[in-house]
């Protein structure tokens, strides 16, 4: 029972299997974008297949009401927990998870559903190299789990499935406020660090220099478009060349929620950072896989970038601009945050920043402008105890 990133190999197979795939796009939107749903949606109903059949109705009402990432994390959680009844309890007689019966489920109570939450906390499994893997999740994580459940069991009571509504059994768990979270970002001198080493290759090791070297400009142009846009992961990811309109100055985007965003391309660094990389470094296009001729960003294999890919790339940079150890670089969220951060200690309206990064609510985007106000920082660094300093 494990819960794991997927290898290079498998985004390959993944890869194989999109070219035989045939899409017939009347939406207006890039192919890409609607070829990046389909594949959350077939992931989707390949986990449906293997629950229970008295959970269908649940997943057309999950249809209805949830984005297909959030019934994508809920699946995987629902499946984790019938896994778990299986393997970690007395709970169900069934030796796969499609055989577990609704008289079963119907016996199951809040007190049972608080261990699995307990257990989630930290699990080992032994992986098929004999190797035992040790994973711990977070409350955040922890309170996701325990939403996925308390959906599934409330619709299941609606609909007769089960006799009691067992959530109001299930335990709190204590997610900290957002206004009480660290907000984590570069501060400016780290950022300035950050792409001093991704335009001179300072700080990288002899191996990664060899890959820099073919790379560069394109590590760039990824770090300065999150570092001014704030993007989001995907929506990077999905960037297509015919995304961008240079006469016009503009580029689009697709968010969450479906939702189509133009963004102003007028800012030099950006304009620089994308002509060096699509004029001076992006392969040719018969040297790009089939499908893949419009990806922005590619892969020194001619593909689409993966957010997998992007995401170490991020690491990496960051964790220099920091001095800190590769696993402890930032992830492209932080980027976000430090965008944020940035434009609001400028002088930007927390409104103008929160139409840009497209946050929900204006009180996502003041948590930034909170952090910005480095309180902390300026209250230790003027209370000197040290004569010396303190006259400096």
């Amino acid at each position: 029972m494990m819960e794991k990133e997927s290898t290079a190999t498998e985004e390959e197979n993944r890869t194989e299997e999109k070219l035989k795939i045939r899409l017939q796009n009347k939406s207006g939107r890039p192919d890409n974008v609607v070829r990046r749903e389909f594949e959350i949606e077939e992931e989707c109903e390949q986990i449906q297949a293997e629950l229970p059949s008295f959970m269908k109705g649940f997943f057309a009402y999950m249809r209805q009401s949830l984005l297909a990432m959030s019934r994508l994390a809920y699946l995987h959680d629902i499946r984790f927990f019938c896994q778990y009844l299986i393997e970690q309890t007395d709970l169900t007689e069934a030796k796969e998870i499609g055989q577990i019966r609704a008289s079963e489920f119907d016996a199951i109570r809040g007190s049972d559903v608080n261990r699995f939450i307990d257990y989630c906390r930290r699990y080992k499994v032994k992986n098929d190299d004999g190797q035992t893997v040790v994973y711990e999740n977070n409350n955040k994580t922890l309170a996701r789990k325990k939403s996925s459940l308390s959906v599934l069991f409330r619709y299941l009571y609606r609909e007769e499935i089960v006799s009691k509504n067992i959530t109001d059994q299930f335990d709190p768990i204590r997610i900290p406020r957002a206004s009480d979270r660290e907000i984590k970002a570069l501060q400016d001198d780290e950022v300035m660090i950050m792409l001093d080493a991704v335009a001179t290759g300072e700080h990288l090791t002899k191996k990664e220099k060899q890959y820099w070297e073919k790379t560069k400009k394109r590590d760039k142009a990824i770090l300065i478009l999150f570092l001014t846009y704030g993007l989001r992961l995907s929506e990077l990811q999905q960037l297509n060349v015919s995304s961008f309109n240079f006469q016009r100055g503009e580029f689009t985007i697709y968010r969450k929620h479906g939702k189509e965003s133009v963004m102003p391309l007028n800012n030099r660094t950006v304009l620089k950072a994308l002509h060096e990389y699509i004029d001076g470094e992006r392969m040719s296009e018969e040297k790009i896989r089939p499908g893949d001729e419009d990806a922005l960003f590619l892969s020194l294999q001619g593909r689409r970038m993966t957010e997998r890919q992007i995401r170490e790339l991020v690491k990496k940079y960051t964790s220099i601009g920091m001095s800190t150890s590769r696993s402890a670089g930032y992830s492209p969220h932080k980027l976000r945050a430090t965008a944020a951060t940035s434009l609001i200690g400028r002088g930007n309206s927390i409104f103008d920043v929160q139409k840009l990064l497209d946050h929900e609510n204006v009180t996502t985007t003041q948590l930034y402008a909170a952090h910005r106000l480095n309180t902390k920082r300026d209250l230790v660094g003027s209370f000197e105890w040290d004569d010396e300093f303190d006259r400096d």
